[in-house]
């Protein structure tokens, strides 16, 4: 009987518990609210007094004053030329998501809570200063009582709660908006808030990141890949809000001087790289979608480090087949191939006139005779020029009834990004042309090699 009544006593004590658990969620989603319903209230009163700066880049702005999930829907808007207007993505781009780092004594309490035990018990050392804070964790230096370095990426305290907040709000809005202009041009807002709190939840949910790079490593593994390698994951260490991880040294692809102390082939290391990502793109149950020059480094043992894998992206193969066939066209002004790859990577309920698409395509391109690859090529080195294709792809897309996934406009960043290594480290290379590049696309039901 006691035994009952104690088991009853807790079961009461856990009820309670959540009571207040939920009771203090939803004040907080309150006070988080009313600091929204300030900042914008702040904006509108500074554009009653006059100041009226352009109204994509006052929406950037006021952004970045909301925090962390405005910080990300504004990255989400920069990599999504199929869903929103040109001048957004453009200023967009600009949507900084670097932070003021809070003090250790606050991350601590995270890494405790998280961990669950005394930090004594696992690591021998942390740097409270951190490497680097954005707005949903911040990075530290450590080592474990093993001797291994370790980084620590910790989430902000309340950082998910405020992310539910703000996307049940932009969702609300969105409904009342679709209801209140039933023929608004993007008519399936709510949808796309939809999406994006699908996105952004991913990233912070460590467990998923943890499981990417462990699928990752797995594909270096079965591909027999020592070229290249991604963080080992402690996972006694780690948790849905912390995400312990081998340390890494070195430097990003795009310090040639230094990269030459670590390898005699930069080029060599270069076409490591693509081959891959490439054969990621088939072999790996998803691919590295976020590959600036911070998140791929040549390591000072000359291998390839991938790492960050809290964006990513799942494409099918017949995809990544016509993005790649799209992707060449570009280069060489073939107007035709790029329209019968537009079709298959872009969505559509009507039959695409791919002859008048090639049209439209050769009318912004110029004629397929006037078309100098170099010329396009070079024109992609410039994240203005390389924004500006993608949106003028995309405008002629819609104009056909295309709207592209996502992946696609993810794909053709990383190639972009791909292609300014290039530029660096093997300025004399043709990405289609070089044999020792391996395109990959799905023959016969599985991937095969395309050269």
């Amino acid at each position: 009987k006691r035994s009952g009544l104690s088991g009853l006593q807790h079961k009461e004590s856990r009820i309670v518990m959540n009571h207040y658990a939920n009771w203090g969620n939803a004040l907080k989603g309150l006070f988080r609210i009313s600091q929204t319903t300030t900042v914008l209230a702040a904006t509108g009163i500074a554009w009653a007094a006059g100041e009226r700066p352009p109204l994509p880049r006052l929406l950037r702005l006021t952004f970045e004053r909301l925090g962390a999930t405005y910080v990300k829907l504004g990255q989400f808007v920069a990599s999504s030329p199929s869903i929103f207007p040109a001048e957004y993505v453009t200023e967009f781009q600009h949507c900084l998501d670097k932070t003021e780092p809070l003090p250790f004594s606050i991350m601590k309490r995270v890494l405790e809570t998280e961990l669950k035990r005394p930090l004594t018990e696992i690591f021998a050392e942390i740097d409270e200063i951190p490497l680097a804070s954005a707005s949903v964790a911040q990075v530290h230096a450590a080592k474990l009582l093993n001797g291994d370095s370790v980084v620590i990426k910790i989430q902000k305290p309340g950082v998910e709660n405020v992310l539910l907040t703000d996307l049940n709000f932009l969702y609300v809005a969105a409904v009342l908006l679709e209801r209140v202009l039933p023929k608004l041009k993007f008519a399936s807002l709510s949808g796309i808030v939809s999406e994006i709190q699908a996105c952004m939840m991913e990233e912070v949910d460590f467990y998923k990141e943890a499981r990417n790079v462990e699928q990752f490593r797995a594909f270096l593994d079965k591909t027999g890949n020592t070229q290249a390698t991604a963080p080992r994951i402690y996972p006694e260490a780690s948790s849905l809000r912390v995400l312990t991880m081998e340390r890494f040294y070195g430097v990003p692809l795009t310090d040639l001087d230094t990269i030459r102390k670590y390898t005699k082939d930069p080029a060599g290391t270069l076409v490591a790289a693509l081959n891959t990502w490439f054969s990621s793109l088939m072999l790996c149950e998803s691919f590295h979608a976020d590959l600036h020059a911070g998140n791929l480094m040549v390591l000072t043992d000359g291998r390839l480090g991938f790492i960050d894998f809290g964006i990513v992206g799942r494409i099918a193969p017949e995809t990544w087949s016509a993005t790649m066939g799209f992707i060449e066209s570009l280069s060489s002004g073939d107007f035709k191939t790029m329209a019968e790859s537009m079709a298959v990577i872009g969505m559509t309920k009507r039959k695409v006139d791919q002859e008048k698409l090639a049209k439209d395509l050769e009318a912004i391109y110029g004629a397929a005779t006037q078309v100098d690859p170099e010329q396009v090529m070079n024109a992609l080195a410039n994240d203005n020029e390389i924004n500006k294709l993608m949106l003028e792809v995309v405008a002629v897309g819609e104009r056909h009834g295309i709207r592209f996934p996502r992946a696609f406009a993810l794909l053709l960043k990383q190639m972009l990004y791909f292609d300014r290594y290039i530029r660096i480290l093997a300025p004399d290379m043709n990405l289609f042309d070089d044999d020792r590049i391996e395109f990959m696309a799905l023959g016969d039901g599985k991937p095969t090699l395309l050269h």
